[in-house]
């Protein structure tokens, strides 16, 4: 799992019958230094699939890969990220 910033939401004109009532988010993922602040601790933007209701400026858990479709097995959806929770605090020592 990977903890990223949600800098933005995804409009789509059409959707794929299988992933209804979920967003889609643009997160930019966030490393130690990151997490710290360092603005250099920031990776390349993703899109992740929400079900969870998070909104620009949060901070989100999420899983990527085969590890993403695992939510929803046996009826496993084409994602490719997966918001898994959104994060209240994060401590960094």
């Amino acid at each position: 799992m990977r903890v990223g910033d949600v800098i933005g939401k995804v409009t789509l004109s059409k959707c794929n019958p299988m992933v209804l009532g979920g967003t889609w988010l643009v997160v930019v993922p966030l490393s130690a230094a990151g997490l710290r602040g360092d603005p250099l601790g920031r990776d390349e933007a993703v899109i992740v699939y929400d079900e969870l209701g998070a909104a620009p400026g949060s901070k989100i858990g999420f899983s990527e890969g085969g590890e993403a479709a695992n939510p929803f097995a046996p009826d496993y959806k084409p994602l490719d990220a997966y918001n898994a929770c959104i994060l209240d605090t994060i401590e960094v020592e």
